[in-house]
């Protein structure tokens, strides 16, 4: 049921010009500031959109709008201009901010389709097709001629979902639409985001998450039976129990993982990144290093519209923070790692505050880089002419050498015949690897256990756990650890980082999992606690079937060298004089990602309990990983 005062509207081809007038609904703290009116804003379609306008009281002159979609309703967000708030700083210098519940969550009528595709320039035109994009085209013609006292102007922004569908506004940007930021907002759901990484299912987020959006209009969590939800999964069996026993088909999301396990159409067809073929509107993409869930997204819509920005009007900013982390408090801490300052309020008031202000009130002096990164270790903000730096950066190789030793020598190929064991490495025939077994009923965890449910409203550790101290995992036999001797001066990287495995299973499929990992000292830290803690840098999950291409996946050849190459992504960070730079390789990260049956099957939703086999696993000494190491000349720039 909707608060307050409740408009209903005409379809918008039959609404006549009307001003809205003013609810003074009883508001308490901050939002008291604020006159609040909620309405039912139509579509083209003729489905209504529960949307809530706080436009300041007082006489002011006319002010923009700062437009928020979201699928999660809209209810707290009279909560967002207190003191560390997401939106405190910008309500300090004066808009109407109107926020939105999407099409079929929550008050607004429509159906709701997980990140619905964008449509076709010819379907738009002939009206046969709406999209998020179309919805926020018809709702921002609406506030500007219906919301007494804006200026004209628009700007909008969100994160996650939100910041999704404020990129899905840029496709076909209303003329009034004049700024926006798009944070954290996915990109692929098959490729990067939430939902798959390189081919890798993300079992518990994606399960959790579409159980949680589409089991009812409003989020409702799914309902354990145990705590530990790595025991849960793991009693789950195969992945064809979750609608045998659970979800009995009624969850579209699950049902769309089970028909696509590909990269095929229905993938390719809902990502946004084809659509985006312009920048007309200036826009900024904001990232965290430790985005637990969406930090491929962001980096690869920014470098899509780099191609079309000519009026340099595209802009990245990221930060040491978590997914969503700079939308409230200081954002000094995330988890047991302190950056040193308040990076989130600084984001806030130094950044974003000042970008919305010279876009829509013609304010101030814009001097945003082009690109603006948080460097970890040194915990500085460090400004690029490009992302990633195409200047003062030099490409190194470093080598997973048999034996556990991190390498920047290349290993040299030695002409023996003969075998010799080492501590995790053999080398036969001339070449040398290191091996462990992978067993799909004992996978490795990926944070600490017990492993909450992702949205407990307990507490979860899901915010923060790729901060978590590796060591966990240091003495398990499935896991690979690559270490260098402490380092005699400080290793800055700036860029892409990629790994490139040559690797052999005695299986026929498999995952690889790399997590590129700063080792403290062992004495010496500030606190204790961190002494000897090892933080992951850089990481991620790839499924080797796909590793001739996404759309058609390849069996491996038992014990055959095969060469698979996994994007880490990209990272500002030093690792400082002192410290050690580690590399681990593993087959299984449960439940985040689900276990590889190690038996190369048409569908691994399909799997059946007898698929699920242990694997040897080979990494040769050829491995290694690319780093984007900083030049002394660039480090020493001021």
């Amino acid at each position: 049921m909707l608060k307050g005062t409740c408009v209903l509207l005409a379809p918008i081809a039959l609404l006549p010009l009307l001003l809205v007038a003013p609810a003074r609904a009883q508001q308490s703290g901050p939002a008291a500031a604020f006159d609040r009116t909620e309405v039912m804003i139509p579509m083209r379609d003729g489905v209504s959109l529960h949307t809530v306008v706080y436009a300041p009281r007082g006489e002011h002159a006319p002010l923009p709008i700062i437009f928020h979609r979201t699928p999660y309703g809209i209810g707290g967000f009279a909560n967002s201009f207190g003191p560390g708030a997401a939106n405190r700083e910008l309500a300090d210098d004066g808009y109407i901010f109107t926020f939105q519940d999407i099409r079929g969550r929550y008050g607004s009528g429509g159906q709701f389709v997980m990140q619905r595709p964008a449509c076709t320039d010819a379907a738009l035109a002939a009206r046969t097709c709406i999209d998020e994009g179309s919805d926020a085209y018809d709702t921002i013609d609406w506030l500007t001629k219906n919301v007494a006292g804006n200026n004209g102007r628009v700007g909008m922004l969100g994160v996650s979902y939100d910041g999704w569908l404020t990129a899905m506004a840029l496709i076909r940007p209303h003329p009034a639409l004049r700024a926006a930021s798009p944070q954290a907002s996915p990109a692929d759901m098959w490729l990067g985001d939430d939902f798959h990484h390189q081919g890798a299912f993300r079992l518990s987020y994606g399960f959790e998450y579409a159980a949680m959006m589409e089991t009812s209009k409003e989020n409702e969590q799914f309902s354990f039976d145990r705590y530990d939800t790595y025991q849960w999964y793991l009693v789950l069996g195969p992945l064809s129990n979750v609608n045998a026993k659970y979800l009995h088909g009624k969850i579209p999301t699950w049902n769309d993982y089970v028909a696509h396990p590909d990269y095929d159409a229905f993938w390719q067809r809902q990502t946004l990144i084809p659509s985006l073929r312009s920048v007309t509107v200036p826009t900024l993409n904001v990232a965290g290093w430790w985005d637990q869930e969406d930090f491929y997204g962001p980096i690869t819509i920014y470098r899509h519209l780099e191609q079309f920005d000519t009026a340099h009007k595209n802009f990245l900013v990221v930060g040491p923070w978590r997914h969503g982390g700079w939308s409230g408090g200081p954002g000094q801490k995330l988890g047991d790692i302190d950056f040193g300052s308040a990076t989130a309020q600084y984001y806030r008031e130094k950044i974003q505050a000042p970008f919305f202000a010279y876009y829509l009130k013609d304010r101030g002096d814009l001097r945003q880089p082009e690109a603006i990164t948080f460097q970890a270790g040194d915990n500085t903000w460090e400004t690029w002419d490009s992302w990633p730096p195409r200047t003062g950066v030099t490409s190194r190789d470093v080598y997973l050498t048999p034996g556990g030793a991190l390498s920047w020598d290349k290993p040299q190929r030695t002409q023996t015949q003969t075998q010799a064991q080492t501590a995790t490495g053999t080398r036969t025939g001339g070449v040398a690897y290191s091996e462990y077994v992978s067993d799909p009923a004992h996978p490795v965890p990926y944070r600490h256990r017990p492993i909450q449910p992702t949205y407990d409203p307990r507490g979860s550790g899901w915010y923060t756990w790729l901060l978590e101290d590796q060591r966990f995992v240091d003495d398990r036999a499935d896991v690979l650890g690559f270490v260098t001797q402490p380092l005699t001066e400080d290793v800055t990287i700036a860029g892409d980082i990629a790994a490139h495995l040559v690797v052999a299973t005695s299986g026929t499929d498999s995952d690889w999992i790399v997590k590129l990992i700063d080792v403290y000292p062992e004495t010496g830290m500030p606190e204790a606690k961190l002494n000897g803690w090892q933080l992951m840098v850089a990481n991620d999950a790839f499924r080797g079937r796909y590793r001739e291409g996404w759309q058609k996946p390849v069996p491996f050849v038992p014990n055959q060298p095969t060469k698979v190459n996994i994007d880490l992504h990209t990272q500002d960070y030093t690792f400082r004089a002192g410290h050690r730079i580690m590399v681990q390789v593993q087959s299984t990260w449960f439940p985040v990602i689900d276990r590889n049956p190690q038996t190369f099957v048409p569908n691994i939703f399909q799997a059946k309990a007898g698929d699920y086999r242990s694997a040897r696993q080979r990494v040769y000494g050829a491995s290694h990983l690319t780093l984007p190491v900083v030049t002394p000349a660039r480090k020493a720039a001021p």
